[in-house]
């Protein structure tokens, strides 16, 4: 049984996006990782060098804009990782999630599991996503999940599936890039215990405004025009849908990172931008524990 880890960053540190810590938080289960990094100029592949790991390899790449518009290039470069993989398993982590240490030999435990069932394709992952700072986490129906994150590598040809959201799995490469085959989903197992720590949102007001404009640059024709004078007339923190408070652990290798970050979030409730048709739905989904209308990129399997 071999694990293959693979990611895809450019510029990390620009971004603001915990890369390094990523990466160290499924080594350890991983037998090899591939790192795809794109055209970097602030320090991102010399920080992952420097992480001076044998199981690491680089694969450099130069990104192409013109595959921005819909985050296509999300999905491509994380088809480069795919195609570099050796391993049996496939562990899919962004640049923006970090594993906790403790869910680790769970994992393990669920490929060992499975191995030998061919009917189960991949395992599923219960994702939490954190705003602004450590201490909260956004919570409404507007935020996934769950996603797929880790699944066999075999015969199968599986390729990222739209802006690298998930995985389906093709009939042949060829359907996949001229788009006449949609895919199959996989058919998964949840992990429940192994969350998905979500950081892509931990940021000041001025770091959030910068990210929103650079993020979308990669679904918009137009280059976005960063005005840093005007932070907080073009975005609020706070109006966002609903958070609550996180007291529990943090994974290990973000201990640093944590302890370094100073700004605090505290949720102006009447600033909050909710739509009308979430204010109907939201306390009723609270109440039964289930999402009316959920999108789901796979198939999960009722497995003990």
């Amino acid at each position: 049984m071999k694990i293959s880890g693979f990611t895809y960053v450019r510029n990390g540190f620009d971004y603001c996006v915990p890369f390094i810590e990523s990466i160290q938080s499924i080594l350890p289960i991983c037998d090899e990782f591939i790192a795809v990094v794109g055209d970097s100029t602030d320090g991102t592949r010399e920080a992952i060098l420097a992480l001076n790991s044998d199981k690491i390899k680089i694969i450099d790449t130069v990104w192409d804009m013109n595959l921005r518009k819909g985050g296509k290039i999300f999905a491509q470069q994380t088809n480069i990782g795919l195609d570099n993989i050796t391993g049996d398993w496939a562990f899919h982590i962004q640049a923006d999630e970090v594993m906790h240490e403790d869910s680790l030999p769970i994992i393990v435990d669920y490929i060992k599991r499975y191995q030998n069932d061919n009917s189960v394709d991949g395992f599923l992952f219960p994702f939490i996503h954190f705003w602004g700072d450590y201490k909260h986490i956004r919570n409404s129906r507007r935020v996934h999940r769950n996603e797929i994150r880790l699944f066999r590598n075999n015969k199968k040809i599986v390729r990222s599936y739209r802006d690298s959201q998930g995985f389906r799995i093709y009939s042949s490469k060829e359907s996949y890039e001229n788009g006449t085959e949609i895919g199959k989903k996989l058919k998964v197992v949840k992990i429940p215990e192994a969350v998905v720590f979500h950081y892509n949102n931990v940021r000041d007001p001025h770091g959030f405004f910068v990210k929103a404009n650079r993020f979308s640059y990669f679904y918009n024709t137009e280059i976005a025009n960063i005005d840093v004078k005007n932070v907080q007339q073009n975005l609020d923190l706070n109006s966002v849908d609903r958070v609550t408070t996180y007291n529990e652990s943090h994974p290990a290798v973000m201990k640093d990172r944590i302890e370094n970050y100073h700004y605090e979030f505290n949720h102006d409730k009447s600033k909050a931008s909710i739509k009308w048709k979430d204010k109907m739905i939201q306390p009723i989904e609270d109440l039964i524990g289930y999402r009316f209308g959920e999108y789901k990129n796979y198939i999960l399997l009722k497995k003990h």
